[in-house]
């Protein structure tokens, strides 16, 4: 089975990282958490925006990018910046990839991301946008990642149920 790999670099929100947390547990991906982080991971945002989810959680913490390249040598990255020439929609994800994601008021290093140009990635947008939020922008790129492998072990529907104050046709 294909290993879908969150990773954020350097998160500052708490909330947004709980929300993507809660993401990654929903939909079966990894949680990669590059330190320094700008909150404690046992702060109540955190806690809160995913407070249902932490034990579906597969989570692992790096000092820093060197240690997490370090750790995940061999990975196929994909790195979402508002720089990149490449719609997110326009690669074709490989099984086991990681989606890189920039601390909320800076990004990626450029440094990182002039290296990696061909990898680089982006979310469209309207030109006066900034960025959207980055919570947002991980499930928007993980499910554009499980939607072309076919969204493997997800359930894909539901049932509705009838409820007892529901009037017979």
């Amino acid at each position: 089975m294909a290993t879908l790999n969150i990773v954020m670099v350097e998160p500052e929100i708490p909330a947004n990282t709980g929300n993507v947390a809660r993401t990654c547990a929903a939909t079966g991906a990894r949680l990669h958490l590059v330190k320094p982080l700008g909150f404690s991971v046992s702060d109540k945002h955190l806690k809160r925006a995913g407070l249902d989810y932490w034990n579906l959680l597969d989570i692992t913490y790096y000092e820093n990018l060197d240690d997490f390249f370090e750790k995940t040598k061999g990975g196929k990255y994909f790195y979402f910046t508002t720089k990149a020439l490449n719609r997110h929609i326009d690669v074709e994800y490989t099984n086991d990839c990681y989606l890189v994601f920039g601390k909320e008021t800076r990004g990626l290093p450029e440094s990182l991301l002039v290296k990696n140009r061909e990898s680089c990635v982006r979310i469209p947008m309207i030109e006066e946008a900034r960025s959207l939020n980055l919570s947002n922008s991980v499930a928007i790129a993980a499910y554009e990642v499980l939607r072309q492998w076919d969204y493997p072990e997800l359930l894909t529907h539901g049932e509705l149920h009838r409820h007892s104050w529901a009037q017979d046709s």
